[in-house]
């Protein structure tokens, strides 16, 4: 079964501009995020798709596969469609997964499990990591997104509000934003309309919970989830990174 990841990259991001060529520590947000995603042994193939010639010019610099995209592409999830729909050798895939180019420590066991949970699974369109938290600030977070999910480990909803309501001490699962998709759903869904949730949370996965599609959920231990949304979140990774560092001195 050929995998195909994308990883969207646009310039103009709303809360930080010209994100993607940040530097931590003396490399760029986006050449981190693919080298940690090239760790994932389940993929086949890892590109970014991006609307900016210097995105483009920079993955190419660090030896990345890159290819251009519109730019009037809304979403991460219309960024994959139109690098599929632009590029041919991009067809050959059967499972797409669509990595965030903000997250730039995450661990290749993020991209493998949803990849799995798909294999596993041939009914199950679409996949996406959770992990559990209790760390109040990350919960409070409206750009930090919660999920519910029930029994059988599906997707109820998706919130960037607290959910569940708890009176104990603060707990819930908070969403891992890569999503694995069969060929013939990621097209689909490109197509399908907006609706209402998906709009007032702003956030597209809802659109397909709204319209009857079940999403998957792979809850994961331990996970690091480090995005960068804005310029202060540079110096939490490379907090991060450098306690990492540190530990492997010790070792």
């Amino acid at each position: 079964m050929t995998v195909i990841g994308i990883i969207p990259a646009r310039y103009l991001s709303s809360r930080f501009p010209g994100k993607m060529l940040a530097m931590i520590n003396g490399t760029s947000l986006i050449q981190r995020t693919y080298e940690s995603a090239k760790k994932a042994s389940k993929l086949d193939r890892l590109i970014v798709a991006t609307d900016d010639e210097r995105i483009y010019e920079h993955v190419k610099s660090f030896g990345g596969e890159v290819c251009m995209t519109s730019i009037d592409c809304q979403n991460g999830t219309e960024r994959l469609v139109d690098a599929f729909k632009r590029h041919p050798e991009l067809q050959t895939g059967e499972i797409y997964v669509n990595i965030q180019g903000d997250r730039p420590c995450i661990p290749a066991h993020s991209i493998d499990g949803i990849i799995d949970a798909l294999i596993a699974s041939p009914h199950d369109v679409m996949a996406t990591p959770i992990v559990k938290t209790e760390d109040l600030e990350e919960i409070m977070n409206p750009a930090s997104v919660k999920c519910i999910i029930d029994k059988n480990n599906y997707a109820l909803y998706f919130s960037r509000h607290p959910i569940p309501y708890t009176k104990a001490s603060p707990s819930c699962f908070k969403h891992v934003g890569i999503y694995a998709f069969r060929k013939e759903f990621l097209l689909q869904f490109a197509e399908l309309s907006d609706t209402p949730l998906q709009l007032h949370e702003d956030l597209e996965q809802l659109k397909a919970l709204e319209h009857g599609f079940r999403i998957k959920t792979v809850t994961l231990e331990n996970e690091v989830d480090l995005s960068v949304d804005f310029p202060d979140d540079i110096q939490k990774v490379e907090k991060w990174l450098c306690n990492q560092n540190n530990q492997n001195i010790s070792l």
